[in-house]
């Protein structure tokens, strides 16, 4: 897709549809579009909003906790909402701050008949709950847009470094992830119905920011995804901004792997997150409550701890952390004070 100026954007003259309503040009509205109900018969909605510009552009959306406990997203949302100004803006933002509603009020990665949504797209209108939800998200909202926002965290006890996830090969995909413009862009493929791939199948270009840990808030984190998304809308010609970007500092990790406990016992911590590290550097320390039998773990080739886990206690086989690997290039092992400041901030907070 092609970048719009916003010198030769027109006004718009169009009411944005959408769940029944029109929007229109240079205003914003909230609408609950409704999901159903559970089965004390209490109705669920999903609210969004909507912010129709004054003037031609493309339709983004930027959606969050597709995990209901997945809840940085939230706080990214609430604050973009703030700062974009739609008489200000070429095109439509729909911003769904709680997708997983089901799951986001029971503090759940998962909706109530124990279902992951980011397996469940496209969805089927008249499949199970998590089908019945991903249809009507596609519908409504997705192929309603031409680009499109992900934003999650790290599983329960893990904590994700704020990190960009698509499919490196896809141009189009890797222009946004540049733009983005967080501290690494990681290749990852595309996952059986997921919301990525839906996407990816419908042609529109869509990248995942993941940052933090589950049910937390992380101001370093959130900070990033902010400026981001910011930067992205001005990547596509929504709005203007006067800062050029620089990527020059992203870390670009083909591959990533875990690297797991080897026994089971009480997890001490020797590296962070954002940290280069060598092929053999020590990683951790594993042992029993005494201090005894005490294992090192390494790490198994030289990359950066793009996620980990921050429970200390730990079993045989649980994922301790997540390496990102160049392939083909030398590592950048001047990254920046900035950039390793952020980082400290978010391991003094986490770890």
């Amino acid at each position: 897709m092609k970048k719009i100026s916003q010198q030769s954007a027109k006004k718009n003259s169009k009411n944005f549809l959408i769940a029944g309503h029109s929007i229109k040009p240079a205003t914003r509205t909230r609408i609950n579009i409704d999901m159903g109900s559970i089965f004390d018969f209490t109705p669920v909605n999903l609210p969004i909003e909507v912010l129709n510009g004054a003037k031609d552009g493309p339709t983004i959306f930027v959606c969050s906790t597709i995990h209901g406990d997945e809840i940085i997203g939230i706080e990214i949302v609430r604050r973009l909402l703030r700062i974009i100004d739609e008489k200000q803006l070429c095109g439509t933002l729909i911003a769904i701050p709680v997708v997983n509603v089901f799951g986001f009020n029971d503090r759940s990665r998962y909706l109530p008949d124990r279902r992951d949504l980011n397996r469940c797209f496209p969805g089927l209108k008249n499949g199970s709950l998590a089908s019945q939800l991903a249809y009507k998200f596609m519908q409504e909202i997705v192929l309603k847009s031409d680009y499109g926002i992900d934003i999650h965290t790290g599983a329960y006890n893990r904590t994700n470094l704020p990190q960009i996830r698509t499919d490196i090969s896809n141009q189009e995909n890797m222009r946004l992830a540049q733009a983005f413009n967080a501290p690494a862009i990681v290749n990852s493929n595309l996952r059986d119905g997921s919301l990525r791939e839906a996407t990816s199948q419908a042609k529109i270009p869509l990248i995942l920011y993941e940052a933090g840990e589950a049910l937390r808030f992380d101001e370093y984190a959130v900070q990033i995804g902010i400026d981001g998304i910011m930067n992205v809308v001005a990547e596509i010609g929504m709005i203007k901004r006067n800062h050029k970007i620089s990527s020059s500092q992203i870390f670009i990790a083909r591959s990533s792997s875990w690297i797991r406990a080897s026994q089971s016992g009480i997890c001490l911590i020797k590296a962070k997150l954002g940290d280069i590290v060598k092929k053999g550097q020590i990683l951790a320390e594993i042992s029993n409550p005494f201090g005894d039998n005490k294992i090192i773990i390494r790490s198994t080739q030289p990359g950066m701890i793009i996620g980990c886990c921050v429970l200390p206690l730990v079993n045989k086989g649980d994922a301790l952390f997540h390496i990102g690997f160049e392939k083909n290039r030398d590592i950048n092992h001047n990254l920046g004070d900035d950039f390793t400041k952020g980082v400290d901030r978010i391991n003094n907070k986490n770890l």
